[in-house]
């Protein structure tokens, strides 16, 4: 295991939301040609309620990503502390405080995903 790390890992220098990005970039652009694989009268971009479902998660998959680049790329000492801090001190507060503190931020992301979507669209 030690060998593949050294020699593959410098090859492949991939984050986990550069991977994301990647491929719901990949997925969005070979849907149609995977919809039609499946259902050969299907459009491109098909109307139907599992186009918008996929589109919606590819989607939210880059806003995921995108959002957690720009907190390393600027806001450093954020991502540093949610990586190694965070977690003991999150689970050191009472039960009422964690779900107050997941909820909120939950739907501070829910939100600005919503906004982001409509601005686009």
């Amino acid at each position: 295991m030690e060998t593949i790390k050294q020699y593959l890992l410098p090859v492949f220098r991939f984050k986990k939301e550069h991977l994301a990005i990647l491929i719901s970039l990949l997925l969005f652009i070979y849907y149609p040609v995977i919809s039609r694989y499946l259902d050969v009268t299907s459009a491109p971009i098909d109307p139907g309620a599992l186009s918008a479902i996929i589109i919606a998660v590819v989607a939210l998959l880059i806003f995921k990503a995108l959002t957690w680049w720009l907190i390393k790329a600027l806001w450093p000492a954020m991502a540093i502390y949610s990586e190694y801090s965070f977690e003991n001190n999150f689970n050191s507060l009472s039960p009422c405080w964690k779900v107050s503190i997941y909820l909120s931020f939950y739907l501070l992301v829910l939100f600005s995903f919503v906004l982001t979507l409509s601005a686009l669209v």
